[in-house]
């Protein structure tokens, strides 16, 4: 059932991230896909981390994270973000940081530096819930992942 659920799943299409934490003095980054607003007041959201990822103990141990939202040409970083050693993942790109110090993925269409407020343990996954302490963003599309692909939606105006 698990390989049919997740590709039922997948038919929900989602933005595609990175989320970045500083750990004992190291930049900590990964793709991710779950991130979700939860509150506009107090501003708060979410992303998910699988229980096995070796990034779970920095995001965990650290204060917060930043949530780098991806554009729509952007398939490259994600992809990057997703093995490899930290070193690797962060080699070539140019270092801008949110006020709190936690690396931003420079070109992202938005941005939002988040404290940790709850670690919630649900199946194999933990939720991370964050108040958002700052955020910008910036004209252009977003990257999205739908049944394993990456993508993005063109735009129309909304009547």
């Amino acid at each position: 059932m698990s390989r049919e659920l997740r590709d039922a799943l997948g038919c929900f299409a989602t933005g595609v991230a990175i989320v970045t934490t500083r750990f004992q003095g190291k930049d900590i980054g990964m793709t991710c896909s779950s991130f979700n607003s939860v509150s506009l007041e107090p501003a708060m959201a979410l992303w998910n981390i699988q229980k096995t990822s070796n990034c779970r103990e920095a995001f965990h141990q650290s204060a917060g994270y930043t949530v780098s939202v991806l554009a729509a040409d952007q398939g490259d970083v994600a992809m990057s973000f997703t093995r490899g050693p930290q070193s690797e993942r962060f080699a070539g790109l140019e270092v801008e940081r949110a006020p709190s110090g936690r690396m931003l993925i420079p070109g992202c269409v938005a941005w939002f530096d988040c404290d940790l407020h709850q670690v919630i343990e649900a199946g194999d996954h933990d939720i991370l819930l964050s108040n958002i302490r700052d955020f910008s963003w910036n004209i252009g599309s977003g990257l999205i992942f739908e049944r394993s692909r990456f993508g993005s939606v063109q735009l129309s105006a909304v009547a």
